[in-house]
């Protein structure tokens, strides 16, 4: 159903106001890379639909009494099977969405973020947003362009200042499946961005140098035992988990 919302300015309500009753969430998916577009480069407007947030597992239970105080409903039979995972709210009025993972966000492959939610004060941590578009299988060209916004608006660095490299090292040296869609990705992304005439040559390059550094810190970051095992074993075996489609 259509929203008269503004899904920035909410998502910051929502934020702030979790906050003003000391309950951690964070945004996460499209709206969330919105919030870090520092250039409002025209490639990277669109519409979104929804909004999305992680919350802290050891929060569940104050967020799900905060919810309703904030204009948003749950979905009961969704929460009640898979409450300690995701959850799904709608507002009150214009039955707009809200996906809600809580602890870690869970697609394709698992990205923890329990104990990083105070990393930034609005959504999770650069390094894991990329991660989080970067980890989707079948990557289209609403996904490509996310990652594409994160790269050519921020920098790449030791820090959560910026996209933290030795964040993405630690999370992909512990899950050589999360690396290996990654790096299959990072790969589409400066594929299908070359194709658009939106972006100049210059600005095409600053995002595919970004992604080259993320791609040079996994030739350079730890290899576990365990990490080079299964890369002897590569694509024949699944390395991903399959998505199935939320029941609603």
């Amino acid at each position: 159903m259509e929203s008269n919302i503004n899904l920035e300015q909410e998502m910051r309500r929502l934020v702030r106001e979790a906050e003003a009753k000391n309950i951690q969430i964070r945004a996460i998916g499209g709206v969330a890379v919105r919030a870090h577009d520092k250039t409002d480069h025209p490639l990277f407007v669109r519409e979104f639909a929804d909004l999305d947030f992680v919350i802290a597992k050891k929060q569940r239970r104050e967020f799900e009494a905060f919810m309703p105080t904030t204009g948003y409903v749950p979905n009961k039979k969704f929460n009640l099977l898979n409450g300690d995972e995701r959850q799904i709210y709608y507002h009150s009025e214009n039955e707009m969405k809200i996906d809600i993972f809580v602890g870690d966000f869970v697609m394709c492959h698992k990205i923890p973020l329990e104990s990083r939610l105070k990393a930034d004060p609005l959504t999770i941590p650069l390094a894991e947003l990329l991660l989080s578009k970067a980890q989707i299988l079948e990557l289209n060209r609403k996904d490509a362009l996310d990652i594409s916004s994160i790269l050519f608006n921020n920098e790449t660095g030791n820090d959560d200042s910026k996209i933290n490299l030795q964040v993405i090292a630690q999370l992909c040296s512990a899950d050589w499946g999360l690396y290996k869609t990654v790096s299959i990705n990072l790969e589409r992304m400066a594929g299908i961005i070359g194709k658009e005439s939106a972006m100049t040559q210059t600005e095409r390059d600053l995002v595919t140098n970004r992604a080259q550094s993320i791609l040079k810190t996994f030739e350079t970051m730890p290899k576990p035992i365990a990490w080079q095992l299964r890369d002897r074993v590569g694509t024949r075996v699944k390395w991903y988990i399959e998505v199935e489609e939320v029941d609603l």
